[in-house]
């Protein structure tokens, strides 16, 4: 079922309070689908879909959620109904949780949680911010070298349902030393009796408590593992990273290049939870290093002035308009092509995103108006010239970040993809739109 038609069903069956036939539906739906519903629904209809849940699936769905519809869940909850979320989930999204909510939530979510889990919750918060220790998880299967294939099975019935992964189980000496791996197939087509030790793999994939988290993400892609174990410098067995937390690694890490290669400071909020001035900080510095660079070109014209027959000063700042307005644009677009990959974005919120892109542009486009104005200003002493270029300036970086915000959007409603369609054709129509501009003032200034 499409996603606006499951939305559509679940506020259907709200309006018509037919629980029952609620709760049924609902369990039907993926745990991953339920942040999409509850983006449409307010604080008391998210109440009471969470509550119709059953207890291990309501702990998987507040998982999927964001950190802002977790909080307000949290607010919402009894202890209880804590307690049941705290005692399902893994230890690392547990960790992951306490980094995320205010004190005064943390206190709380600490309240309902067992004395065991927190003092492995604080544990993992020890680990220092991006390494193995920080996105790893406690919750393993593990296995003595002596088990025979019948002891492994027994353990795995007792403890499995609280292990993040039963695929790959761990072979631990009687100090927890990691001595190899041994997966669920294998332990399946060997003799019940025959020991773990003999049907193991010695030559293991790992990774140490402190390594980088993006160079511990690499092995999965190239050994394409499903877990890896973490050991620390003793090579006692302490964690192990499962393949959902390295994707979710992937992803960070590849919307922090993302926002870097549009020469953006990077970001961990969402787009829509971004606040405007917060947009604005990350793009104004790399926006005046750019601008300021654009100048070489502009010098360059200028050299020739003399060549130029009609306002040669003028002119000569079409190259810096130019490349401001194309690298505001850029900005825009990057974020609308991010937010569309990864459905934060919609095209029906056009509107939304074209009004914060607006306010956005204001900002910056004050800021930077008023760095030329000044530099103009100093530099040739003519505050008319200066009002002209800063004003085209605001001007330019308004639509170029306005047509960066709606052409992916437009690519996208045309099944078309927005990073290869926007891009070109944003350049061209910001350049052409930015002398249109230029020229419409200056010739409204000097009456020519």
């Amino acid at each position: 079922m499409k996603d606006e038609k499951i939305i559509e069903e679940v506020i259907d069956l709200i309006e018509y309070k037919k629980i029952k036939q609620l709760r049924e539906f609902l369990d039907t739906i993926n745990e991953a689908d339920f942040p999409m519903i509850f983006k449409d629904l307010d604080e008391e209809k998210i109440i009471m879909v969470y509550r119709l849940l059953p207890k291990e699936k309501a702990a998987k769905v507040f998982i999927e959620l964001d950190s802002d519809d977790e909080e307000r869940l949290i607010n919402c909850l009894t202890d209880k109904e804590i307690k049941n979320v705290m005692n399902e989930i893994y230890m690392d999204d547990a960790t992951d949780l306490i980094e995320e909510m205010p004190s005064n939530v943390v206190k709380r979510i600490l309240a309902n949680t067992k004395s065991e889990d927190r003092k492995i919750i604080n544990e993992l918060l020890k680990y220092p911010d991006d390494t193995a220790g920080t996105i790893m998880t406690t919750e393993f299967m593990d296995f003595k070298e002596n088990m025979t294939v019948d002891d492994a099975f027994q353990r795995i019935k007792k403890k499995g349902l609280k292990s993040e992964t039963i695929y790959k189980c761990y072979v631990l000496s009687v100090d927890r030393k990691l001595l190899g791996v041994v997966d669920i197939k294998s332990l399946l087509v060997a003799d019940r009796d025959e020991k773990v030790k003999d049907i193991m793999e010695t030559n293991i994939i790992k990774a140490q408590t402190l390594d980088d988290q993006e160079e511990v993400v690499k092995l999965f892609d190239k050994y394409d593992v499903v877990a890896v174990p973490v050991v620390d410098k003793e090579n006692r067995l302490v964690g192990i990273i499962t393949i959902d937390d390295a994707i979710d690694v992937m992803q960070e890490e590849a919307s922090e290049d993302f926002e870097l290669m549009a020469a953006m400071s990077p970001t961990e909020d969402s787009y829509f939870k971004t606040s405007v001035f917060s947009h604005a900080k990350n793009r104004i510095v790399w926006l005046l290093v750019l601008m300021i660079s654009a100048m070489i070109t502009g010098a360059i014209i200028e050299h020739f002035e003399t060549s130029i027959a009609t306002l040669p000063i003028l002119v000569s700042f079409i190259p810096m308009l130019m490349g401001t307005g194309g690298n505001c644009g850029a900005q825009s677009s990057t974020l609308i092509i991010r937010g569309l990959a990864t459905d934060e974005i919609s095209t029906k919120d056009w509107i939304k995103a074209v009004w914060k892109e607006l306010r956005v542009a204001l900002l910056v486009g004050i800021v930077l108006a008023i760095v030329n104005t000044f530099r103009i200003t100093l530099q040739y002493g003519e505050l008319k010239i200066a009002l002209v270029v800063s004003s085209t300036m605001i001007c330019t970086i308004i639509v170029s970040k306005i047509l960066g915000c709606l052409l992916p959007i437009a690519a996208k409603k045309l099944k078309m993809d927005p990073a290869i369609m926007a891009a070109p054709l944003l350049t061209t129509v910001v350049d052409a739109t930015t002398v249109l501009i230029f020229f419409s003032i200056v010739s409204s200034a000097f009456q020519i």
